[in-house]
């Protein structure tokens, strides 16, 4: 019995940290029934070593508007690539978020766009529609295919050309789907799942137009200061003059719809856009737009490798059902089960980037959640920047850390969320990509699988 007791005591001694006044932070390799658990300093951790975004601009008017989608995707692919100096051998896959086009032919874009980029014929690309959230749900699939382990480089992408396609309905709708009123209300024009939420949780116009004057003025403020130069990738394109048919050669690097003499005067005279007595205008709901991004993921070893400094650590996802008739409460959803899944709590997050879809849901979930509105959408979204659908996921991704990078050590975690066409709602947490502490890569587990069954 005293043999046990002592060989008990011996054991646990070396399960408890060294005492001393130099100590060395290590990796522990022995996972997480040991002694240490994996934190942020490990070398499996997905991380973020660069992400990039063309300018966003107004659909069928704007500069991208005799611009095809294969031409405005390339450029971010291959800024990605060639500002960290990386192979485009060594991508194991790029995933693209679009929406409005046809599967196969935007397939077959991405493709060219690829080519175009540099990419040779052995890197694949593939494109995902999950509506609004494309092109965080592309990011997201890319992080979850390198910690599966089936590739350790790859690219979450997002493009959506809306001078070109356009958001169309069902032609011809399945008769049973009046016999199920959520099937029914999947095929609610956006506008007026807006007019829901504001009706249904008391949304005044009155805070639909502040939201929108605050978004133009942050917008504004953030592109006069240089803060989107650090995300935006210049795109060389043509502009065509539809009088003469004339092409001009112009480089696009500023988004263009963001208006910054939007006043609340102005705003109110603004009719509903959707529903005659409605509180849902022009002014108060997202821009058509027109736009591309692209984020550049690998394993943590991976970029220590190769000496690439890290942007963000991709840490948690969260896709989430809502009821279709008020499809915009999805963020109040699905932030706080990105946030638990991370193992942290809603307050505990320093950032936030949720689309703003419509005001009316943007103002909603700001509400529910309790969030601090000098914490969210610190650069304006998409009321004033506009939301190529595709496009905004990875968008949000490149200035939320960016931001995060600007802000150092009082910004550490930050989330991004937006709802989703047909009753969904998506969001995930991202950490700093410099916020590891120095000895934060092991701490003390309480559920420890002791190595002596004596040891209880």
């Amino acid at each position: 019995m005293e043999k046990a007791i002592e060989r008990q005591r011996v054991l646990l001694e070396h399960l408890q940290p060294i005492r001393s006044s130099s100590i060395t932070p290590s990796v522990c390799l022995a996972g997480d029934s040991s002694a240490c658990q994996r934190t942020s300093a490990f070398g499996d951790d997905v991380v973020i070593v660069a992400a990039y975004r063309t300018a966003i601009c107004k659909a069928k008017r704007g500069g991208f508007k005799d611009t095809l989608s294969d031409d405005l995707l390339a450029p971010v692919l291959k800024a990605v690539v060639e500002k960290t100096n990386l192979n485009p051998n060594e991508v194991g896959d790029i995933v693209v978020g679009t929406v409005l086009a046809p599967g196969s032919i935007r397939a077959m874009e991405c493709r060219m766009a690829a080519f175009y980029a540099g990419f040779p014929d052995t890197v694949p690309i593939r494109t995902v529609n999950r509506q609004c959230s494309s092109g965080l749900q592309a990011v997201a699939d890319v992080a979850a295919a390198i910690k599966a382990g089936f590739y350790d480089i790859g690219i979450g992408a997002g493009l959506e050309l809306m001078t070109v396609d356009n958001i169309g309905l069902v032609q011809k709708a399945n008769p049973k789907v009046d016999a199920f009123a959520q099937a029914r209300d999947c095929l609610l024009p956006m506008g007026i799942t807006s007019e829901n939420v504001a009706q249904r949780f008391g949304v005044t116009r009155l805070e639909q137009d502040q939201a929108a004057v605050i978004s133009h003025q942050r917008a504004a403020a953030a592109t006069a200061s240089g803060k989107f130069k650090d995300e935006i990738i210049p795109v060389l394109t043509k502009i065509v003059d539809p009088q003469t048919g004339n092409e001009k050669p112009v480089v696009i690097s500023v988004d263009d719809g963001i208006r910054p003499t939007t006043n609340l005067t102005g705003l109110a005279k603004l009719k509903p856009a959707f529903k005659r007595d409605g509180a849902t205008t022009a002014g108060n709901s997202s821009q058509v737009s027109d736009g591309a991004a692209a984020v550049l993921l690998m394993k943590r070893s991976i970029a220590m490798q190769k000496g690439l400094p890290i942007l963000g650590v991709f840490r948690s996802f969260a896709a989430v059902g809502v009821d279709p008739a008020v499809m915009g409460i999805g963020p109040a959803v699905a932030i706080p089960a990105a946030v638990k899944s991370a193992g942290l709590e809603v307050n505990n997050i320093d950032l936030f980037e949720i689309n703003e879809a419509f005001a009316s849901q943007y103002v909603y979930c700001q509400k529910k959640l309790n969030l601090d509105p000098e914490n969210v959408n610190v650069n304006g979204g998409a009321l004033a920047l506009g939301h190529p659908l595709g496009a905004t996921g990875a968008r949000c991704v490149a200035t939320l850390l960016h931001e995060m990078k600007r802000r150092g050590k009082d910004c550490r975690f930050g989330v991004i969320s937006m709802c989703i066409g047909s009753g969904m709602g998506a969001a995930a947490v991202f950490e700093r990509g410099d916020a590891v502490d120095d000895l934060c890569n092991a701490r003390a587990n309480n559920n420890n699988n002791f190595l002596s069954k004596d040891a209880k």
